[in-house]
């Protein structure tokens, strides 16, 4: 019985192992978790419900966990022999399609949820009330940048 906990616990080791390595390694995925973090900040701005915040996780859950799906077909599929190179070129293709279809959805529900005159005034209000806010803000997205764009480099 022990040794079925352990093998259990063994397996979310190896799942975060993955993500990490992911992290490290895909740009997309480390943009697609800047984005999602910048949207559970601003959602703070509004009063979302109970369901919305429902929404809100799950989408972001989704493309995440479909960049990280993406990200192991297309490790699984590199560099095929030549019999099956169109093969793992249309499963990298699709996977990085699915990827795409999560992310438009996700847009559609952002706007769906963040587009609404009144939160957006009283946000921009309050950063414009608040500069050292405004400041860790831009401060913030020129780390992400670097986040997204440098990490995982060699050199």
């Amino acid at each position: 019985m022990k040794s079925e906990h352990k093998e259990f616990l063994k397996g979310f080791g190896y799942a975060v192992q993955g993500i990490v390595v992911a992290v490290k390694q895909e740009r997309n995925l480390r943009f697609h978790l800047c984005a999602g973090g910048y949207a559970l900040v601003l959602s703070c701005f509004y009063p979302f419900s109970a369901s919305e915040y429902g929404l809100l996780f799950l989408t972001i859950g989704l493309v995440i966990a479909l960049e990280l799906v993406n990200s192991a077909v297309e490790r699984a599929v590199d560099q095929p022999d030549v019999a099956h190179w169109h093969a793992a070129g249309a499963a990298k293709d699709m996977a990085a399609g699915a990827v795409l279809v999560a992310s438009i959805a996700a847009i559609g529900v952002g706007c769906a949820l963040f587009l609404k005159k009144e939160p957006l005034i009283q946000m921009v209000q309050w950063f414009w009330s608040h500069p050292l806010a405004l400041l860790v803000g831009v401060v913030s997205l020129s780390l992400a940048h670097g986040f997204v764009f440098n990490s995982g480099k060699k050199g």
